[in-house]
């Protein structure tokens, strides 16, 4: 369901910087903040009234940045963010429905899993780019590699989110079995809502730098 370009893209960038947005005149200056600092990856959460209109903004005025948006739970919603220009979707679980309607309109889509059994019926949908939520809460590294080991020769790619920050980001980012992490400590809401864009653009390239000191091994 994950079209190569796309997870190439995502292993690129690394980190995905994952915020909500209170304000749709916030959404563009903030994600253009974010590719300025040079994170090229977003995962905009429908949390909020004005999530949709804020996807269709970015979608529309911030075309070179990887648009995700998370918080998926519907299959009508699926067909909203598809239409918007969304790149790829997400969610924090398993919902068979939406995992097929994305699959319907073209929507690459990563379903939230968390233990063995979330994974196998993930697998059966078609999806081999999975979203592991609650990353930290769950048990983290070793808790992922002892789920993951028994998939191993499925080729399935993980993207932990739930708990990740500056000290644990290279960790995860060095799994073989990991393309990119989540991270919603980039996006300060107080720097937000100050619009202190030059501050989150400075906080991306302070991420992204430390990012690179890690490597696969």
């Amino acid at each position: 369901m994950f079209p190569n370009e796309i997870l190439e893209r995502l292993e690129n960038t690394g980190v995905v910087a994952g915020f909500s947005v209170e304000r749709v005149e916030h959404a563009v200056p903030l994600t253009k903040a974010l590719l300025a600092g040079g994170i090229e990856a977003i995962e905009l959460t429908l949390r909020t009234p004005a999530g949709m209109e804020a996807l269709k903004a970015v979608c529309a005025e911030v075309p070179e940045m990887l648009i995700g948006v998370g918080t998926i739970l519907t299959p009508e919603t699926v067909a909203d963010v598809k239409s918007a220009g969304a790149h790829f979707g997400v969610a924090p679980g398993l919902n068979s429905r939406v995992v097929c309607a994305a699959k319907e309109v073209g929507l690459p889509f990563a379903p939230g899993i968390v233990t063995p059994s979330d994974l196998e019926t993930a697998i059966e949908l078609g999806c081999r780019f999975v979203k592991f939520f609650p990353a930290e809460a769950s048990g983290g590294i070793p808790y992922l590699r002892s789920m993951a080991a028994p998939y191993k020769h499925l080729g399935i790619q993980y993207f932990p989110l739930g708990g990740l920050n500056a000290d644990n980001m290279l960790d995860y980012l060095k799994e073989p079995n990991v393309s990119a992490i989540g991270g919603s400590w980039i996006v300060k809401q107080e720097l937000v809502n100050n619009e202190d864009w030059a501050g989150i653009a400075a906080r991306a390239a302070d991420v992204i730098k430390a990012s690179k000191k890690g490597s696969k091994e």
